[in-house]
């Protein structure tokens, strides 16, 4: 993968625990939505032995002019160091990487299934669909503990606004916790919440990202309602 050099733009809460970080996007640095970057840490203050190196997804589509990611914002010597990090500071990257993206000579309906900060390349997918009005019916089931907790979730809530072939059901499955309102689903994301509104699952194909336990469960799901193997994408958040 190619490496740059660049700096941080800025950075700002997205979620509660969650914030999203604003790079300068290198001359000649091109993605597809849904691939993600390394990010490394130039010299930090302090670090550990999981290393100065993580890959996050691009949140950010390619229209746009910086390169952003987000991420729950966890106790370790890289988080603390990027939290604390002012714009200017500076950082490496790798990139891009991956493979899971939308294939555009697929014209079945895709289906987007997140769990947490899994969200972030739907969200790149989403935007560039907007944008571009893709012809191409693409439905987002975002799974959160609470509203608070869901990144974006206004923006992403607010999509078929923009675009009538974009799609999106929100699952809150902590609301005694919460202190926002919230009129969407309120289960668990599974095969019962997905042949509501989708009606029969076989004839899509899908897309999973979030943490590898929801990854799994997800998988299994929708081999048990027909879908096949090679229909079923996936990305695992690891929480580090």
């Amino acid at each position: 993968m190619p490496k740059y050099e660049t700096t941080l733009v800025a950075s700002e809460t997205v979620a509660e625990g969650t914030m999203a970080f604003r790079f300068a996007r290198p001359a000649g640095f091109k993605f597809e939505p849904g691939q993600s970057m390394n990010v490394s840490l130039v010299d930090p203050p302090e670090t550990d032995g999981k290393g100065n190196t993580r890959t996050f997804s691009l949140v950010s589509a390619p229209y746009q002019t910086d390169l952003v990611i987000a991420t729950r914002m966890r106790d370790t010597a890289y988080k603390r160091v990027l939290k604390e990090m002012q714009a200017g500071g500076r950082v490496s990257l790798r990139g891009p990487a991956g493979k899971f993206t939308l294939d555009g000579a697929d014209a079945r309906p895709a289906v987007f299934l997140a769990g947490g900060i899994g969200v972030t390349p739907f969200v790149s997918m989403l935007r560039e669909a907007a944008r571009s009005r893709l012809a191409r019916d693409l439905w987002l089931f975002y799974s959160n503990r609470r509203p608070e907790d869901a990144a974006f979730l206004d923006e992403l809530a607010a999509l078929p606004h923009r675009h009538s072939r974009c799609h999106f059901v929100g699952t809150m499955v902590e609301m005694d916790k919460s202190n926002r309102p919230w009129s969407g689903e309120t289960g668990l994301l599974d095969r019962a919440m997905l042949e509501r509104h989708l009606g029969s699952l076989a004839a899509r194909v899908y897309y999973v990202a979030g943490p590898p336990g929801l990854v799994d469960a997800m998988r299994k799901m929708l081999g048990g309602a027909g879908v096949a193997q090679d229909a079923i994408h996936t990305d695992e958040f690891f929480g580090y």
